[in-house]
């Protein structure tokens, strides 16, 4: 692809959804879910936070993409994900998965191998995790398995690249790397997204609601396309919220109304480049 194909179709796909305000679902890390859900709707989409086997079911058959992040799991997600990954495959609705905690027990490594049978379209994830679900799924990393330390990362984005096309390519779908430059990539085309801010790391939950704003462009555009369009649409807001703000609080703030007021031009205008 080429720069203004891409930038294209990250126009036309923050436009679809402000102008349709698909209903996205989430199992999410009960930390985030309050700025999950916000940013969401920020982003231009409609938010339902579940976590019931049935609900999850449910609401995968309802709504027009799904995300699914493995934070804080609870016992009865033994049942709602399978349930609800299953009923995602059966509607061939797409959905997001980020892969939080990886390695860290043994029911969290076992869900996540048996998605590998009904893929998600998009895995966002930081350069450990990326790396350390490539790996468990038996693809081609270059790397060990060794580097995820509770939920932060020990690799840089640059090593992560290899297990990030492995896994695009796998799934059919795309892969983002969150670090100081993100990583997009469909397995073919390989982006490099810049900007954003420091000071998302000092705000719990920034990776989470990535995951969710990405899922809301999923349901509005393909893999590549939402995966990239998320990414720029936070590196756009972090970046204005950060020149406005004092601190981590007041950072998280800005960074709604910026995410909620950022154009689509400012968005598809973001620098980035092809690598």
């Amino acid at each position: 692809m080429e720069l203004e194909e891409i930038k294209q179709g990250i126009l036309g796909a923050v436009r679809k959804a402000k102008d349709t305000t698909p209903l996205v679902p989430s199992i999410t890390n009960s930390v985030t879910i309050n700025f999950v859900a916000n940013a969401q709707l920020a982003a231009g989409g409609s938010a339902a936070m579940v976590y019931l086997p049935d609900e999850g079911a449910g609401m995968a058959a309802l709504g027009s993409a799904m995300y699914i992040n493995m934070g804080t799991l609870l016992p009865i997600y033994e049942k709602t994900l399978p349930l609800t990954v299953h009923s995602l495959a059966d509607h061939d609705h797409p959905w997001v998965l980020d892969p939080v905690g990886i390695g860290l027990g043994g029911m969290r490594r076992e869900l996540l191998l048996s998605f590998r049978k009904e893929p998600p379209a998009v895995v966002r994830g930081n350069a450990s995790e990326i790396i350390a679900l490539a790996n468990l799924w038996q693809l081609d990393s270059g790397m060990a398995a060794d580097g995820v330390r509770g939920v932060d990362a020990t690799d840089s984005v640059r090593e992560a690249r290899l297990a990030a096309e492995s896994l695009a390519r796998f799934t059919n779908g795309a892969v983002a790397v969150s670090g100081p430059a993100d990583l997009v990539t469909d397995g073919h085309t390989t982006v490099l997204s810049e900007g954003g801010s420091e000071l998302f790391t000092k705000v719990t939950g920034s990776g989470c609601a990535l995951g969710g704003v990405t899922a809301v462009y999923a349901a509005v555009a393909t893999p590549f396309f939402a995966a990239l369009t998320a990414v720029q649409a936070f590196n756009t807001a972090g970046r204005e919220a950060a020149r406005r703000a004092g601190g981590p609080g007041t950072f998280a703030a800005y960074f709604l109304d910026a995410l909620y007021q950022a154009a689509p031009e400012e968005i598809a205008g973001n620098p980035f480049h092809i690598v």
